[in-house]
């Protein structure tokens, strides 16, 4: 009887123990990246900020601007973070002063590019997080996310079709002078905040099939190739369609509203 009531329990248990989350540092995270370790991690919680921007492999580039230092790191082993929450920061870019004498300060940036695949999917966001100038040589893919800060990938650059289909945008989403080179996907994204595409270049197309768009829909001087998808989309904020081009044509949200019925 004592022996049935034990296997019960542990049944009973087996769901708990498959929706249970892991708890991870940050810092083991970096350690693996510096010895050159593929990361995967499933139904986890990282602790404290994922900063990416020191890495060993981290080199000084020559910026040419005066009173400005840059430093890049790299990540040299795919990435892969599924139905995870970052308590912290994640960092691929982080912008400091540095005070030098009485009068004088300079500028130091660091920023990061990925070789291989980056993956976080159904993943949390819950601080900063900042992909500004980062180079992803791989596929990116950050279906299902949510961004409770500020999305930052500002003139980031994407080898291959990024997705970020399905992704919950709480605050802004800036996409300002990216390029991508192949197809991306924001079908069903949700941007609560300013939907920033501004300059952005959509060379290979774009899907913003019902997307929501709840604050400013900024696609100045945006322009696009192939197909510019906003089928369903809502647009419940402002817009800013000035100097926006599909394939090479002036369009506004109208004209673009018309080819999607």
């Amino acid at each position: 009887m004592l022996k049935k009531v034990q296997v019960l329990l542990v049944m009973l248990m087996l769901p708990l123990m498959a929706w249970a989350q892991t708890r991870v540092k940050a810092s083991d995270i970096i350690e693996k990246i510096n010895r050159g370790e593929a990361v995967s991690y499933k139904n986890a919680v990282i602790d404290g900020d994922l900063d990416m921007t020191t890495l060993k492999n981290m080199e000084r580039k020559n910026s040419g601007n005066i009173g400005s230092n840059e430093y890049v790191s790299t990540v040299t082993t795919p990435l892969t973070f599924v139905n995870c929450t970052f308590k912290g920061d994640v960092l691929a870019y982080v912008s400091k002063e540095v005070k030098g004498g009485l009068f004088s300060s300079s500028n130091e940036v660091y920023n990061t590019n990925f070789e291989k695949d980056v993956v976080f999917e159904n993943c949390n966001f819950e601080k900063k997080s900042a992909f500004k100038y980062s180079e992803f040589d791989g596929k990116a893919n950050f279906m299902s996310s949510r961004f409770a800060e500020e999305a930052l990938f500002k003139y980031a650059e994407f080898d291959k079709g990024p997705n970020f289909s399905n992704v919950r945008f709480d605050r802004d989403a800036n996409f300002k002078y990216v390029e991508f080179p192949e197809r991306v996907s924001f079908a069903g994204a949700n941007f609560r905040g300013e939907a920033n595409f501004k300059y952005a270049e959509f060379n290979g197309g774009v899907n913003f099939e019902k997307a929501l768009f709840n604050g400013i829909a900024n696609f100045k001087y945006a322009e696009a190739e192939r197909s510019f998808n906003i089928k369903g989309a809502n647009f419940k904020g402002s817009d800013d369609f000035k100097y926006t081009k599909f394939n090479n044509e002036h369009v506004t949200l109208a004209t673009l509203q018309r080819m999607a019925q």
